[in-house]
């Protein structure tokens, strides 16, 4: 597979798109009338995508409230918003708390997370596509030892759960004709960031040691599908502009040599990124996809600083290892960044006329 384009999931929701999920949840429009809205905004997502010149396109995560709404909207037994608060922040010190999903029941299997997402998009996208699913790891963060002891004493218990219908949701994707599916895992930020790396330290647990169990769960979830291309992306936290954590990709490197990805998605668009020497560690049959567009910031990147921070990158990767992309999604929550449709137009065009220069 020689994508060089490409998006990491989530575009910027359509105002009416927002509008008529707010009277979907107040009972002023039935499912069938916001199943067409749902349609004509994935319909518009994907002729962005293939105008804008992106290899492998999503559906723009359309059909979510959030990046991890396939979760939270498929299985019983979530509070959607009464998990722990999350402080994100900006370069100016602004701060935004997201209230996080927690596990309050026992999980049960209502309906397949992406496999309508998915039929919808093989069916109306004219290049390849894949889908976006979250991490174990990720899911972890909605397990409360108070909240959730009544569902699971453990979080451990949880989590097998969680792999098991993670599995089960791949088979499904995988016998829909599914050969690209991207893990996203933000979570692991928090395990690189020096700052929280203490925090956890400091509560009892070993940051390195929970590395190394995501790691497992991850490959357990992505184990045994041949056929199925697997993807995880990496970022520091993506909400409405904002931030949770800051630091480059060494201290959890071995996620590069010790996990079965083939692609790693990784944010490279800022120096809380750091630089590109832990690439050394990835393994000679991967391909990194570089993050080096924000999705954060409406500015547009240079042309020619895009090319030389590829160039720099071939230090440690070679350049037919190598892919670029926007560091996120643009929209990890219904909310968006804070950019305009135009913005994010410009953006997905000029990864792909770069992609286009570097590797033809």
């Amino acid at each position: 597979m020689t994508y060089r384009a490409e998006v990491v999931g989530s575009l910027l929701r359509p105002t009416y798109l927002a509008e008529a999920r707010e009277q979907l949840a107040a009972g002023q429009r039935n499912a069938a009338e916001f199943k067409a809205i749902e349609d004509r905004a994935v319909d518009e997502a994907i002729a962005l995508q293939e105008e804008a010149g992106i290899d492998v396109i999503t559906d723009g995560e359309m059909r979510r409230y959030a990046f991890y709404g396939h979760l939270i909207d498929a299985l019983d037994g979530f509070d959607k918003y009464g998990g722990w608060a999350i402080p994100f922040r900006d370069e100016a010190g602004e701060q935004l708390i997201l209230k996080r999903p927690v596990v309050v029941e026992k999980l049960q299997w209502r309906r397949s997370m992406c496999a309508e997402e998915w039929v919808y998009l093989r069916a109306r996208a004219s290049r390849p596509a894949k889908v976006t699913m979250i991490s174990a790891q990720q899911a972890a963060a909605y397990y409360d030892p108070e909240k959730s002891k009544s569902a699971y004493s453990t979080r451990d218990a949880y989590l097998a759960d969680i792999v098991d219908f993670s599995r089960r949701e791949v088979d499904e994707l995988a016998r829909l004709g599914c050969t690209y599916i991207q893990i996203d895992a933000p979570q692991y930020a928090a395990l690189l960031d020096p700052q929280m790396r203490e925090g956890y330290r400091q509560r009892g647990n070993d940051p390195d040691k929970i590395i190394d169990t995501c790691i497992e769960m991850d490959n357990a979830i992505i184990r045994d599908h041949p056929g199925i291309t697997f993807g995880i992306h990496i970022c520091r936290g993506n909400n409405q502009s904002k931030f949770y954590a800051s630091g480059d990709y060494e201290p959890i490197s071995r996620i590069f040599s010790q996990t079965h990805f083939q692609r790693f998605l990784l944010e490279y668009d800022d120096q809380r990124s750091g630089g590109f020497s832990p690439l050394r560690h990835v393994p000679e049959d991967r391909t990194v996809v570089l993050g080096l567009l924000t999705s954060k910031k409406p500015q547009l990147e240079s042309f020619d600083e895009l090319r030389s921070r590829i160039e720099e990158a071939t230090h440690y990767v070679p350049l037919e290892r190598l892919a670029l992309s926007p560091q996120c999604g643009f929209a990890s929550t219904m909310e968006g960044n804070h950019l305009s449709y135009e913005d994010q137009r410009r953006k997905l065009e000029l990864v792909a006329k770069v992609a286009r220069a570097v590797w033809g």
